[in-house]
Parts: structure tokens; sequence; C-alpha cells
């Protein structure tokens, strides 16, 4: 009886205990954790959005900034019927629109907010601010829109686009309607360019009307700012390199050898990256992607891949020189072309011009001798016991260099390139009786090679820096700060020793001294450089039509303490030493010197150049062939 009479109070005071423990969990602890239960209609968030950071060139010149727009957003489930011929005429807008937009909003989500109409000018914010409480269910949002002071570059700063229902449901961060970068730094620096929302949490009534903040406010936050980030790009060098690419087709790129800082990231054609701002945006961005002939999207300094040509037999030659096949002062002779294998039609011409003496390695490099390169690689594929162990030798010599694979630069497109190895021509041949006459277009940087211009800027600033480069990247500093990244301030090394690139060195020095590229010299500047002239042609259906070549230039300056290395592709530009090498004489000088006076005669001419008809040409046989299949 006793122990019947103390259960009840037992029950009495463990409940209590229960509901205590209860009321300190939700009273203390769950308050102090900052846990807001944001699940269910009660809570309303309201974000205000912060500017993002402005983009500056290396001197400090504006490249992106900011100005003020204005967005109407809707939550459909608060939208009460209202005066629609009114409302259209507010916005600018017909009733089909309206209904189209309430129902994808409906369809995004009855209860949080999306952008029904972005972009409202001023003038049209104005107007619409006095009435917008007329139209419960309707709000007007603030934020920054992205403004180009210039017209360049608009490869490197890309664009910035609105969320849509994927990635909102992908990434929590974001809602519809709301901004993210899409392309170029402001997709590789989005988190740091984007800064961080503010938010403030209403508390609503069983009528969801709003009757004040969420506990006083205490969980409400400003908006930060973005972070602003300066670029390792030269505003005036880019801007003069698109100038120079004016109605061609092609890349330009710049390095800073002892850094990897790209100074300028030229494609033609390009666009004016205000296109991809403002209401206009969505028509425009079609007009750009749909663009199939000049694909102005297409960012050929990162992707566009081509057999680089002879600027290759640089490292054709390294490698030699490494492997002990050569030493600088080995000869060969040249009979107008290179002969190799049995068959009378296996010979590789050749137009260094030079017979009747033996031909070294400077020599063959300053007069770029195809057969010079071509018994070289001879050697280097009979080195090792067969040619698949000798060709993989000589693959690892070339990837050292960042060819054949993505470089790993801050910028989030690209291509890799193709070198190829033992186990590629393994497949092609599956005898395996491959050796080096079947691949001998190697030799020259033809064949089944592949590079964009950036490797081939980058293969040149380990040249200039004698067997190492950095990892080359656009990002400078943050806020004002320089980066101290790993990625882009640790050396590689080449397979090469630093000895084996002098005599290269001094051969490409001899290509404007007496070579292929003397018309350009620079006064004052000494100058290293290596033309090429690459095959360009198109195969439809049987039929083989010939284009003219593609015009290729490497260089880097001054010989000695480098400041930059840079590449140039000229889709069917002919040969090297006609556009390419003028081009790179007059971005070296533009940099070095700040203006380019020397060549003023190659300026005027290569600006007012036009490969317009050969592009025509090249588009009137690819519509042939559509028409007859």
């Amino acid at each position: 009886m006793k122990k019947r009479s103390l259960l009840f109070p037992l029950l009495v005071i463990i409940t209590g205990f229960i509901f205590v423990a209860r009321l300190f969990f939700l009273q203390i602890v769950h308050h102090d954790s900052n846990e807001i239960s944001l699940s269910g209609s009660a809570i309303k968030r309201i974000y205000t959005y912060p500017e993002r950071g402005f983009v500056y060139d290396r001197n400090g010149k504006l490249l992106v900034a900011n100005e003020q727009t204005y967005d109407v957003k809707v939550i459909p489930n608060e939208v009460k019927a209202f005066d629609t011929i009114e409302f259209c005429s507010l916005l600018k807008i017909d009733k089909k629109y309206l209904i189209t937009k309430l129902d994808r909003a409906r369809n995004y989500s009855p209860w949080l907010p999306s952008v029904f109409l972005s972009q409202l000018s001023k003038e049209d914010y104005a107007y619409l601010q006095e009435k917008i409480h007329k139209y419960k269910g309707f709000s007007i949002q603030r934020k920054s829109l992205r403004k180009y002071p210039h017209k360049s570059a608009a490869n490197i700063l890309g664009y910035i686009n609105e969320v849509n229902e994927y990635l909102a449901k992908k990434n929590p961060y974001y809602e519809q309607g709301e901004l993210v970068g899409t392309q170029g730094i402001e997709k590789e620096y989005e988190d740091i360019l984007r800064g961080t929302k503010g938010v403030s949490y209403k508390l609503r009534n069983r009528l969801n009307k709003v009757i004040g903040p969420y506990k006083e406010g205490i969980y409400d936050t400003l908006p930060q700012p973005g972070e602003d980030i300066s670029l390792t790009i030269d505003l005036d060098l880019q801007a003069y390199g698109e100038l120079l690419m004016s109605n061609k087709r092609g890349g330009i790129v710049a390095i800073e050898p002892n850094t990897g800082e790209i100074l300028a990231l030229v494609t033609a054609p390009s666009y004016d990256p205000n296109l991809m701002v403002g209401r206009e945006r969505s028509k425009n961005s079609v007009m750009l992607f749909n663009d199939s002939i000049n694909k102005p999207m297409l960012d050929r300094g990162l992707q566009a891949a081509y057999a680089p040509g002879s600027p290759f037999k640089l490292v054709e030659g390294l490698i030699g020189l490494q492997e002990n096949v050569i030493t600088p002062n080995t000869g060969f002779y040249c009979h107008h072309g290179y002969r190799y294998g049995n068959k009378a039609t296996n010979f590789m011409g050749c137009h260094c011009g030079i017979t009747g003496r033996a031909i070294d390695l400077r020599l063959g490099i300053a007069k770029s001798c195809n057969s010079y390169f071509s018994n070289v690689y001879k050697l280097l594929l009979e080195k090792y016991d067969t040619s698949q162990e000798s060709l993989t030798h000589w693959a690892e010599h070339l990837r050292s260099f960042g060819l054949g694979d993505f470089l790993g630069y801050d910028l989030p497109i690209g291509t890799k390139g193709f070198i190829p190895s033992a186990d590629y021509y393994d497949k092609v041949y599956p005898r395996k009786t491959w050796r080096y006459t079947t691949t001998i277009s190697n030799a020259i940087g033809q064949g089944e090679i592949v590079t964009t211009p950036i490797q081939l800027a980058n293969m040149i600033a380990a040249i200039a820096n004698r067997g190492y480069y950095f990892t080359p990247h656009v990002l400078k500093k943050i806020n004002g700060n320089p980066i101290d990244i790993e990625k882009f301030t640790t050396k590689k090394q080449t397979t090469i020793d630093a000895k084996n690139f002098e005599p290269v060195i001094e051969g490409m020095f001899d290509v404007y001294q007496n070579g292929t590229a003397k018309h350009v010299q620079i006064k004052d500047i000494d100058i290293c450089g290596k033309t090429g002239t690459v095959q360009n042609y198109i195969r439809k259906n049987g039929v083989k039509y010939e284009l003219a070549d593609h015009s290729i230039f490497v260089a880097f300056a001054p010989k000695d303490n480098p400041k930059i290395a840079l590449a140039i592709f000229v889709e069917n530009g002919g040969f090297g030493s006609t556009i390419a090498a003028p081009i790179a004489s007059l971005m070296i000088e533009k940099y070095l010197k700040g203006t380019s006076t020397s060549l003023k005669w190659w300026e005027d001419r290569i600006i007012n150049t036009s490969l317009e008809a050969e592009y025509k040409k090249q588009l009137s046989i690819q519509l042939l062939e559509k028409s007859q299949n």
C-alpha cells in the first residue's frame, strides 16, 4: 500500500522533469544553436543581395563594375485578384506573358518568391514603386548587374546568369532568379565575387500576413559585399591583340614566364561583354551561341585544337639533346626534303633552301628545316629496343612541358590536346609493326599531335625559363592582396636539363636575325621566335579540298631575363611569317615599350587584313556537302 502511495508522486516528478528538460532544450539549447526551422510557412525570408566584387586588370584599370537594377518578384499563393490590364501596362508586358510567368512561378513553388520580371529601368521602378502595394504577392527586389567599361576580354571575364530551377534545387544557397557566375572568372571565382546575402526573418500569422520580425530580428544579417579581384591581364595588351585579330579567326596567348601570369588571352572573333547584360541578354545570348559560323563563344586560345607545326621542332630538338642522340653540332644534309622508307612517294618536302652542306641544330631551327628534325625523330624512335619503348620516352618528355593535358589554369573551359602514345599506335596498327616511318609527320608537329594556343605559349615560357614553368593563371590579387596559392607559385620542372636549352634558344634568336622573322625585328629588343605553317584542308566524301594554311608563331623576349612569352594562331592565315610573326613582334613591343611604333606599316597591314573570303570558301564547301547528303 505504501509503495502505491509513492507511485503517483513519482510519476508527477518524472513528467515534470521531462517537461522542464524539453523547455530547456527549446528555450536554451535550440535557441543558442542558431537553428531556425524554415520548412513551414510561418516564417518568411527576405533577402538583401550584396554587390559583386569589382574586377581590375594588373595595372588597376576597371574591367567590371556594377549598376543597380530592380526585379519584380512574386509569391503565387499570396497573389489576390487585381487589375491585370493596369498591371500589364505598368510593366509593359502582355497578358500572355503574365499568365505564363505566374504558371511558371507556381510550378517552381507556390510559397517561395521567384522572379516575375527582371531588370526594370530606374524610371519604371520609380513609377511602379508607388503602386506595388495594390498588387498582393508582388514585390520589388533591388540587385546589381554587371557593367563593362571596355569591350575587351569577354572570354576571360565571362558573364552571370539567373539561377534556374535545377541549380536552385541542387545548391541550397541560391534561389531561382538570383545571379550566379556562369563562365570565365565570374564562374571560377564565384565564391569570392558574390559576397554573402543578407536575410531578415518575418513571422506570419495563420492568414499568412507578416506580423513582425521573427524573435525580434536576432537572426537577421546584413549583406556582405563580394571581394574585389585584380587579374593578371594587361587591358591595353589585350585590346591591342583583339584589334590585330580583326576579321580573323584564331587566338593569342601571352604569359609572363617567371610567374605564369597570363598577360593576354585573345580569341577571335569575340563579342562585347555588355551584350550579356540587360533586358536584351536572352536574345543576344541566343544569337551568339547559335552563330555556328564565327563561333564567338568559343575561346580559341583555350579550346581550339591545332597541329602545332614547326614550333614543335623546338621541343623535338630539346628531346634529341636530352636523349643524347644529337649534339648542338650534329649535322644533317637536306636535299629539298627528307626521303624515308622504301617507296618513292615517301618524301617530305622542305623549303629551308640549304643544300650542299650539313645543317646543325641552330641553323635547322632558324631555317625550319624539315629534313633536320626528321632525322632527329628517326634517331629518337630507334634509340631503344622497340618503337613502343622509344615513343614512350619521347611522349614523357613532351608531357613534362604540359602538352597533351589540361594545364590546370584557373578558367573553367579548355581542351586537352593530344600527344600520341605507344598504346595509341598499337591500336591503330594491331600488328604492332609501326616504326618511325609510320609516324614521321610527328617530327614537324603534324601527324597526330594536337595542341592549344595556351599549351604552346606555356611551352615557350618553359623554354624561356630554361626548363621550368608556373601554372598559367589569371588571378593576381584579392582585395589588393597578392595571391599565395601553391598551385600557381610552385615551379614545374621539365625533363630537359637546363644546359640543353641554350642551343635551341640561340636558334630561336637567329630566326629574328637571319631566319624566317628577320623582316619583323624590333630595335633594341632581342626576340627569340619560331614560325609555323600548318597544312589545312577539308576532306568531304572522298574529295580533298585544299584551304589556306594556318599561320603560327611562338616567341619570347627579351632573350635574357624574359618578360613575355606568347603563341599566335591565325586560322587560314598562310605562312607563319606573313601574319602571325608580325603580330608577335607588335605585341612584344606594345608590352615592353608601351607603344608599337617600329612596325607601323606592318601594324596597318595586319589590322586591315581580312580573311573573311577564305572563311566563306570553307563554309561553302561545308554547305556543299550538306546539300549532297
